[in-house]
């Protein structure tokens, strides 16, 4: 049984394999780490894939994943991330900003010819870029593994990774991107749910540890065996956040819209059936007609963040409420501040347990006053609380909370 541990090596040239890149380096240089849009490693985004992956494997026609498993400098993404290619040069999903996937399907149509394994890297660090006639200037170099997925090899990874997003579960995928040990080829998988792996010395716990060390940290991991003879990148599944819409006016459909763009699932409710019609919402998962008072019905502790919107105040109160009482870590109530008060002030003691939860006025602070511009400033506030880089609660609302409790 293989040992496996964190990779912690010094980074080799990217053309070499067998050492595995430290931590700062292989994720962006010297750039301060909050800055940037995208963590050092991501979990594996799948909805943006899925149209184009089902097409493909209805027509039983072989599509290539390519998985960026290492970067260097200054990238548009990050290892983790995904990209489709099908055989007639259609693809979903970026690794660069559209400037490197052309090349990329040249390399794509090959392993879907071949039906092997293909790994492919750029270097645009300094003056050797111009090569590509491009001039981009990223000053970053990534490491891209291309897989054949079809028929021949049940759909594999991707036929897992679909299955738990559509059930919304965990998931982690691992994928031997270096190997000089037989019978672990580079493109072997580990599934955790997967009696036989392609490499039978991918059949151990200790592989399955190392899997589950990635899902729970939900980031990408290089791990390797203990004397180097091959190497596994672990790619966890990220599961889209659900978002509960209170109040199915005109101005949440660009909320809806936003939010669907991100892949987000979203329930919208609301207690007006003229409002609460499915054809108005093309992006949401679900949308109910229910009484206020039936909101915990829904399941709240599935949702990662509710919005108020209903310009109802006695239904927001009701909705209020019961968000109080669920675990929701994120309840963005529409409206100004002294509307606000005033339904804290109903609330009363109740209101204790919104502290570190409630954003009121909801949204960032982005300007403009068309339901475009607010649904946007909802979104990216939501965007900011669920990337961790917005506050637990605004301050402003604290005090009015401790208020309304000891009333």
């Amino acid at each position: 049984m293989n040992r496996w541990v964190a990779a912690r090596a010094i980074l080799a040239p990217l053309g070499r394999t067998g050492n595995l890149p430290p931590k700062a380096e292989a994720c962006s240089g010297t750039a301060a780490g909050p800055r940037w849009h995208n963590r050092c490693r991501v979990e594996a985004t799948l909805g943006p894939l899925l149209p184009l992956f089902e097409r493909e494997r209805r027509a039983g026609r072989t599509v290539a994943l390519g998985i960026l498993v290492h970067t260097q400098g200054s990238t548009y993404r990050k290892p983790g991330a995904l990209i489709l290619m099908a055989a007639n040069g259609d693809y979903a999903g970026l690794i660069s900003g559209g400037c490197l996937e052309g090349d990329l399907r040249e390399h794509a149509l090959r392993v879907i010819e071949r039906g092997q394994p293909h790994t492919v890297q750029y270097d645009l660090k300094g003056p050797d870029e111009l090569l590509w006639g491009l001039g981009l200037g990223c000053e970053g170099a990534m490491r891209i593994l291309l897989l054949p997925v079809g028929a021949a090899n049940d759909w594999q990874p991707l036929k897992s990774l679909a299955a738990a997003l559509s059930d919304h579960l965990p998931c982690v995928v691992g994928v031997v991107c270096d190997s000089s040990q037989p019978g672990v080829p580079v493109g072997s998988l580990a599934l955790p749910q997967d009696e036989a792996p392609s490499a039978a010395a991918l059949r151990t716990d200790a592989v399955r540890a190392a899997l589950a060390e990635a899902l729970a940290a939900g980031e990408s991991r290089w791990l390797h065996a203990e004397h180097g003879s091959f190497t596994l990148f672990a790619v966890p599944l990220a599961l889209p956040p659900r978002v509960l819409i209170l109040g199915a006016g005109p101005d949440a459909v660009p909320v809806v819209d936003f939010a669907a763009r991100l892949n987000w699932r979203v329930t919208v409710l609301d207690h007006r059936a003229a409002y609460a019609n499915a054809a108005h919402f093309p992006g949401a998962e679900a949308v109910h007609h229910a009484r206020p008072d039936e909101l915990t019905a829904f399941g709240l502790g599935r949702f990662r963040a509710a919005v108020l919107m209903t310009h109802h105040l006695a239904t927001d109160l009701t909705y209020l409420r019961s968000l109080a009482a669920s675990t929701v870590p994120y309840v963005g109530l529409l409206g100004p501040e002294a509307r606000r008060d005033k339904l804290l002030a109903r609330l009363g003691s109740e209101a204790r347990a919104l502290t570190g939860r409630l954003h009121a006025p909801i949204g960032l602070p982005l300007g403009g006053r068309t339901p475009e511009a607010v649904a946007l400033a909802i979104v990216a506030e939501i965007q900011a609380f669920l990337a961790d880089r917005l506050p637990r609660a605004q301050a402003r609302v604290a005090p009015r909370l401790r208020v309304a409790s000891a009333d």
